[in-house]
């Protein structure tokens, strides 16, 4: 069985080694790109099972990152789960109409989002 992709859009390069170590120890197989423009063209290569995507990137910020993604029938079904320092009631309508999974303020707990990828992969989300 293939392992599940899940790609990292974050410049916290810290972020990105704690949960490469999570992720990889839970069986999926982790991607990390530090900017927006470079993950539309990681898509182009490799299409992920989840997106964890933060808001503040350098050259395009997350939510425009999502309303790309959104536009192609072949990245519009891929869960997004968004991770931001941002207050969740500050922008979280923001990403109504964008229909991501969830939204998760940093700090996180890793344990909290291992549980919210799998049910969003499954699709009960």
């Amino acid at each position: 069985m293939d392992r599940k992709i899940v790609l990292l859009v974050d410049d916290d390069v810290d972020v990105a080694k704690m949960l490469k170590i999570r992720m990889e120890a839970e069986g999926y197989e982790f991607m990390h790109v530090g900017d927006g423009k470079e993950m539309l063209n990681v898509l182009n290569i490799k299409k992920p099972n989840l997106i964890l995507l933060d808001i503040m990137l350098p050259n395009m910020d997350g939510y425009s990152i999502l309303r790309e993604m959104r536009k192609s029938d072949k990245y519009a079904g891929i869960p997004v789960i968004i991770l931001s320092a941002k207050e969740k009631k500050k922008v979280e309508d923001l990403f109504v109409l964008e229909k991501v999974a969830y939204f998760i303020e940093k700090p996180f707990d890793t344990k909290d989002l291992l549980g919210k990828i799998r049910i969003a992969m499954e699709g009960k989300r």
